[in-house]
C-alpha cells in the first residue's frame, strides 16, 4: 500500500506501488487473505508507519485519544495530525514526515516566535509555525515550497508561503485527513 513515505516520488508516475501492486521478491505473487487480528494489526502499523512513530508513543496518543470526547477513531488521528513534524510536512515545508522531524529536530522551526525542536510538539488552534531566518534559503525547503501546491494544503492549515508561515485555523476534522486508514480496526485491536 503507498504510504507517502519517500517524498515526491509518490505522487508521481514513477511510484513503485503503482507500477508493481504486490510485494518483492518470489513469493510475492502469493495469495493471502488476512482476517481478524491480522487486519487490525495491519491497520495499525500502517498508521505508526506513516506518522513514524514508536509503539510507546501511539499507545500514549491512544490513552489520550480514549480520554477525550467525541469517536476515539478520529480523535486519534486529530491527534496524529496535530504534531508538529506532520503540520510541517502537510505545510509544505518538507517533502517527507522524516524530512520533517528532522527540520524541527535541528530546530529550524518557530512556533508562535518561540524556537521548538520536539517533533512530537501538539500545534493548537491560532498556532503560527514559521521557518527561521537563517532556513529560507536551504534549497531542500525551497524545493519542498515549490512542489507544495501539487500535494495540496489541507483546509485546517493556511500557508503563506511568500513569508515561509502557516498558520493553524482550526483542529483537522476526519473529512481533512485523506489517509487511507480504517481507524475503527485500531481502536478494535486496542479494546481487546
Amino acid at each position: 500500500m503507498k504510504l507517502f513515505l519517500k517524498g515526491d516520488r509518490c505522487f508521481k508516475d514513477k511510484c513503485s506501488v503503482e507500477k508493481r501492486q504486490y510485494p518483492p521478491g518470489q513469493h510475492g505473487r502469493r495469495r493471502t487473505k488476512i482476517q481478524g487480528y491480522g487486519l487490525q494489526l495491519r491497520e495499525k502499523q500502517k498508521v505508526k508507519r506513516i506518522y513514524g512513530i514508536l509503539e510507546t508513543q501511539f499507545r500514549r496518543y491512544f490513552r489520550l485519544a480514549e480520554r477525550a470526547k467525541g469517536i476515539t477513531g478520529e480523535t486519534l488521528l486529530q491527534l496524529l495530525e496535530r504534531r508538529l513534524d506532520n503540520v510541517v510536512f502537510r505545510l509544505g515545508f518538507a517533502s517527507s514526515r522524516p524530512m520533517a522531524r528532522q527540520l524541527v529536530a535541528h530546530g529550524h522551526i518557530r512556533v508562535n516566535g518561540r524556537k521548538v525542536d520536539i517533533p512530537s510538539f501538539l500545534a493548537k488552534p491560532g498556532d503560527a509555525i514559521q521557518l527561521r531566518e537563517g532556513s529560507r534559503k536551504n534549497e531542500h525547503i525551497m524545493a519542498s515550497l515549490a512542489t507544495a501546491p501539487g500535494r495540496g494544503i489541507p483546509a485546517w492549515l493556511q500557508l503563506e508561503a511568500d513569508q515561509f508561515r502557516g498558520t493553524v485555523q482550526n483542529l483537522p476534522s476526519r473529512q481533512d485527513i485523506p489517509l487511507p486508514v480504517q481507524e475503527q480496526l485500531i481502536v478494535e485491536l486496542y479494546s481487546k
